[in-house]
């Protein structure tokens, strides 16, 4: 066994790591960038080296580095967490040339899975079913578009070399193809230097369930079954094991086919098989086809530990340091029912744009398992994955494990940045997913309600404004008449003129012209004769109410003075730091509204940036390959 290893990665999976390897009695080595210097896998970690500046190509990419980092510190193991350089072959043979141990699979294993087409006929030889489609070397948007038009739409382009929903977009008409393929292929080549695709038939009512599965090198087995059917921009957003109306003879047969597909490539530690599955009729043995396999430990392991009581990162410690499997297929069981919900920094209303901040506010309630890489104080960076944490809870049966992640997400308050909480919370209530009848789709079909915000209650505001006053038990006085203290709330363009006085032994809240009553007892405040709807907090000139849904409030600045707009809709500004991958207009030319403008590269994706309205383009402020700031004009249209 070894005594010490170096964690190529950062954030939640390099502290998720760290813990398994203490438990162990391990020393632990982390490697951090310049963004990541105050980050908290460095805190958890024994030792921790600098390698590099805050782009990924200059630090966590950096292999070399890396692995001169575990010489270095006496590290005999590299753990690679996921995404970075956790399914590079190269990277695997490296370590291994400098005479280290890579946790995880052969560099063969990895060049065997890596790309989706290879993958598919691999699958294909060892008796796996996978997807009809077109997975050729020829790549001439042509004869692409002859063999979407042959398989039937709606057609599904991925990257071959892709992941995390990159490269891929959904086709339903032959003529929406051409562009589809241009801006896959463009995505493909930015976030995995290989713009090859393959095209592959859509299923119509699709359910995403993936089998974990383990290996020594030889032998296999699997971990049943995970759902991630809840995705949004083929993303995953919560998942679950096991999978909901699973039945025994389709367990077995998809169990069977990733355990198959595992020791087809000599697969050695944890990986993922994943199958697209037929949900239209229920799960049937027949409906199910592979879909790639990802040779890492996957986001979404913990809910599978919860359900076995495997610890996955220790049994990758274990097999990398040359023993047997520490389990039979025929000792695994499965124990309840578990949940993960993903908590990212995003602005949900924008589309889901991937958000920055300072958590100027973060906790967690007790009770469901947090696996984060941040902490209260912490940034946001827009270099890195913008997730917050995940949110695992587990219980004895399907209705109790949501009834508890309902409540878990109830309780979380995040403040300082914009997070997509509420949208979580939203999903867990969905009477659909209740009852689990969830696929693919299901998000998109829902998503007006799903995003739409809630009527905003006036004992909400009535809380805020106790909050922003700082009252508490037993503070004021009155002689005869009640003394009224004014406070203007503000909630987007929505402006709540506020003020409290006291009155006998409560308060009044005026919340605009209505008045109510409210009373501080047992340690909570009751309003209208109800317990307050959440927990207020009043953090700078920001008050945020959390529950069940979290409402921010800002407070004006006396001082402020009103400023010009300027365009308004007529400017186009960068919603965050990145990288413009291009511009497609010049001055002069004639828009309508939504027309495709910009496409800005940020937090590992790309962002089409359009018109707010009709118009003539009078300047174009940025050119392709410019790093912008957030807030930067990019595009002016002539003033109306």
């Amino acid at each position: 066994m070894f005594d010490t290893i170096l964690i190529a990665n950062r954030g939640e999976i390099a502290c998720r790591v760290i813990r398994s390897a203490r438990s162990m009695g391990l020393r632990t080595v982390a490697v951090y960038s310049d963004a990541d210097a105050l980050a908290l896998h460095v805190a958890l970690a024994d030792e921790a080296v600098h390698i590099g500046g805050p782009r990924p190509a200059d630090s966590y990419l950096r292999a070399e580095r890396i692995i001169a980092a575990a010489i270095e510190t006496g590290a005999q193991a590299i753990h690679p967490g996921y995404g970075f350089l956790s399914e590079n072959p190269d990277f695997v043979e490296a370590v291994e040339a400098a005479g280290l141990t890579f946790i995880g699979p052969s560099a063969r294993a990895i060049r065997a899975m890596g790309l989706k087409d290879a993958a598919k006929a691999l699958m294909d030889k060892a008796g796996v079913p996978v997807v009809p489609g077109y997975m050729g070397p020829n790549q001439d948007p042509a004869h692409l578009q002859t063999q979407a038009d042959a398989i039937g739409y709606p057609v599904l382009i991925k990257a071959v070399a892709g992941g995390g929903g990159k490269g891929m977009r959904l086709v339903e008409r032959a003529a929406d193809f051409a562009d589809a393929l241009a801006s896959a292929q463009g995505e493909a080549a930015t976030a995995f230097g290989n713009a090859a695709v393959l095209i592959e038939k859509y299923i119509q009512q699709p359910r995403h369930i993936e089998v974990q599965v383990f290996g020594d090198g030889t032998h296999a087995l699997h971990l049943f079954e995970r759902d991630c059917s809840l995705q949004r921009r083929h993303q995953k957003v919560i998942e679950e094991a096991p999978a909901p109306g699973m039945t025994d003879a389709m367990r077995a047969a998809m169990g069977e086919a990733a355990v198959r597909a595992a020791e087809a490539i000599g697969y050695k530690g944890a990986g993922t098989v994943e199958f697209i599955v037929d949900g239209a009729q229920g799960l049937r043995p027949d409906g199910f086809w592979f879909m790639e396999m990802n040779t890492r430990l996957q986001v979404e392991h913990p809910v599978t530990e919860e359900i076995t009581g495997v610890d996955l990162v220790e049994w990758q410690i274990r097999v990398a340091a040359g023993e047997s499997l520490p389990s039979r297929q025929e000792d695994l069981t499965i124990r309840g029912h578990a949940f993960e919900a993903r908590l990212y920094a995003e602005d949900v209303p924008a589309g889901f744009l991937p958000a920055t901040g300072t958590l100027d506010h973060l906790a967690f309630p007790e009770g469901a398992r947090i696996e984060s890489g941040v902490r209260q104080g912490d940034t946001i960076s827009p270099w890195y994955d913008p997730m917050i944490a995940k949110i695992v809870v587990h219980g004895p049966t399907r209705a109790v494990a949501l009834a508890r992640l309902s409540a878990a997400l109830a309780a979380t308050q995040v403040a300082g940045s914009v997070t997509n909480l509420d949208f979580l919370g939203a999903l867990a209530r969905h009477p659909g997913f209740a009852t689990g009848q969830v696929d693919t789709g299901l998000i998109g079909r829902d998503l007006s309600a799903l995003t739409a915000p809630p009527a905003l209650r006036r004992e909400t505001v009535a809380l805020a404004a106790l909050t922003a006053l700082g009252v508490a038990p037993g503070q004021g006085f009155t002689l005869w008449t009640p003394l009224w203290q004014a406070v203007t709330l503000h909630r987007g363009d929505t402006v709540h003129r506020c003020a409290v006085a006291r009155t006998g032994a409560g308060w009044t809240v005026r919340v605009d012209d209505t008045d109510l009553a409210a009373e501080h007892r047992g340690g909570q405040w009751w309003i209208a004769g109800h317990r307050a709807p959440g927990v207020a907090l009043r953090l700078g000139a920001t008050v945020s109410v959390f529950g069940a849904t979290t409402v921010h409030f800002t407070l004006p600045d006396p001082l402020a003075r009103d400023q010009d707009q300027g365009a308004g809709a007529g400017v186009v500004l960068a919603p965050m730091p990145g990288l413009v991958k291009a511009v497609f207009v010049a001055p002069g030319a004639v828009v309508e509204k939504g027309a495709r403008l910009a496409i800005l590269e940020a937090m590992k994706m790309e962002h089409t940036l359009t018109a707010g309205r009709d118009g003539t383009v009078a300047e174009v402020l940025a050119a392709a390959g410019q790093q912008v700031e957030a807030g930067a004009a990019l595009i002016a249209l002539a003033d109306e």
